[in-house]
């Protein structure tokens, strides 16, 4: 069987319509959210013709952390934060594809191994592919060099939004261009290339709608009719609770932008599935689309992502499988995560699963709507909170004062996220990580509290307990570094 991954970035569950069942967005679980649909037929195609996840939890936050969750089946957060593969980490492509390297344009796979290709728009995770191509993206990419004769400043100089500026926005004639559009229109026409290969892997990783939240004004428009013609305009909506950081038109016009990226992703998305219908792929193709986490629209009082717990707004999300034969146009409750995508794909190609991953095999799931999972799904972001949930209660357990003790497992540095980390001695080096805003630990029920507004931690004490010992328990059959214990004040519970 084939498999197609599609990763989308920053993808709010409330903005499907597989879950928000064509709601206003304020009558969906969050009454704060606008009053308005957000239209995503494409997902809602994918939703009649797979399966719809209900309960589907991160994992590893934020980004890269998520795709390495992906993409080696394990718990990221618990080990290390923000950085690259390593050698040692038996990456999925590499499960698929084998080892060896393809050296000319005629040479394909080894006998008993698949063709696995990335398309994406950034580097970092590339390297265990059989095949990969870059589009020009959001992300500040060293590959590509905008013309010098657009500013004097040297481009190191430049902050990232303005070098996005620079190599997007001057380059960018129509919806085309769009950096979504570029890769979906790339995958379609790699499988009208590839698709006679047999068990072949396609991950597909889109960055929007991740910001920069910069659509075509006329999808803008839909939900926010002053369009850009808004004082002080940012593509960029800084991660902090909004009121007295930015106007009330401000933080309308960021989820204008926000809703109106996430309808451009759906339609280039629903490009890529007509070639999927017009090559008849359904009938020996597994899909599986996704995102990594979502983002504060106004939750919490709060715009852009971190900040705090990993509350319902950021680690609840979309997750949707399409089998060629099973659970058509069905719904599961069973808690599953990111890191399932590992098990689920080698099944799917009949490759073994190595030792020692923390995912799971859906394709039970899928045959069987009774299968059990797990009773917990956890997630979390190094050196901070960690989250648990059995679905119905969920649990932030902070760290104790101090963060201490903690280390990072691993031969590479922290990229992106600034952690000081000690020497390495006997795999691991101590890092140093502030408490996260000092936020208190968290519980609540999500029954009757979907957002997860009010703390019920000290109001439900023994509730708490039970939960702690939950997750006391799950970090140990994890085998997560035995530190993590004290540094969350689990050891006595």
């Amino acid at each position: 069987m084939n498999v197609i991954l599609i990763m989308c970035d920053t993808w709010r569950l409330d903005h499907c319509g597989p879950y928000n069942h064509g709601k206003p967005l304020n009558e969906c679980w969050n009454p704060e959210q606008p009053a308005w649909v957000v239209p995503t037929p494409s997902l809602d195609r994918l939703a009649e013709r797979g399966t719809v996840f209900e309960n589907c939890w991160s994992g590893s936050f934020p980004t890269k952390p998520a795709r390495r969750d992906i993409l080696t089946g394990r718990y990221d957060f618990l080990e290390r934060g923000w950085g690259p593969l390593e050698h040692d980490d038996l990456d999925l492509p590499r499960q698929v594809s084998g080892p060896r390297r393809i050296r000319s344009v005629y040479q394909v796979p080894k006998e008993g191994f698949s063709v696995s290709y990335l398309i994406s728009e950034g580097g970092k995770f590339h390297t265990g592919y059989t095949g990969f191509e870059f589009m020009r993206g959001r992300v500040v990419h060293p590959w590509y060099i905008p013309r010098r004769d657009l500013s004097s400043a040297a481009e190191e100089q430049l902050s990232s939004a303005e070098r996005y500026f620079r190599r997007v926005h001057l380059y960018r004639h129509s919806e085309k261009d769009e950096t979504c559009a570029q890769v979906f229109t790339r995958a379609a026409e790699w499988l009208e290339r590839n698709h006679a290969f047999k068990d072949f892997f396609l991950h597909i990783d889109i960055m929007p709608p991740h910001e920069p939240w910069d659509p075509p004004e006329e999808l803008v428009k839909i939900f926010d009719p002053k369009g850009y013609d808004v004082e002080g305009w940012n593509p960029h909506p800084p991660y902090v609770p909004w009121r007295g950081r930015i106007t009330e038109e401000q933080f309308n016009s960021f989820r204008a932008c926000y809703a109106a990226t996430v309808v451009l992703v759906d339609r280039w998305l629903g490009r890529l599935l007509d070639t999927i219908d017009r090559l008849d792929l359904w009938k020996n193709t597994l899909l599986i689309f996704m995102t990594d986490h979502g983002t504060f629209n106004g939750d919490h009082g709060r715009i852009g992502k971190l900040q705090t717990h990993l509350h319902d707004a950021q680690a609840h999300i979309p997750f949707i499988m399409v089998h060629p034969e099973l659970a058509h146009g069905q719904r599961r409750s069973q808690l599953v995560q990111l890191v399932d995508v590992y098990s689920s794909t080698l099944a799917a190609i009949g490759r073994p699963v190595p030792p020692d991953r923390h995912g799971l095999n859906l394709l039970p799931a899928l045959a069987d709507r009774n299968v059990e999972t797990r009773d917990y799904a956890v997630a979390g972001f190094y050196g901070h909170s960690v989250t648990i949930t059995d679905g119905d209660w969920i649990l932030h357990q902070a760290p104790l004062e101090g963060n201490k003790p903690l280390y990072w497992y691993g031969h590479c540095l922290s990229t992106f996220f600034k952690i000081d980390l000690g020497l390495y001695i006997g795999g691991r080096r101590e890092a140093q990580v502030a408490r996260f805003f000092a936020t208190p630990t968290w519980l609540t029920d999500k029954r009757s509290d979907p957002s997860e507004v009010v703390n019920l931690a000290q109001e439900r004490p023994h509730k708490l307990r039970e939960m702690q010992r939950a997750l006391k328990q799950k970090l140990i059959e994890l085998k997560a570094p035995v530190e993590q214990l004290d540094r969350l004040g689990l050891r006595e519970v």
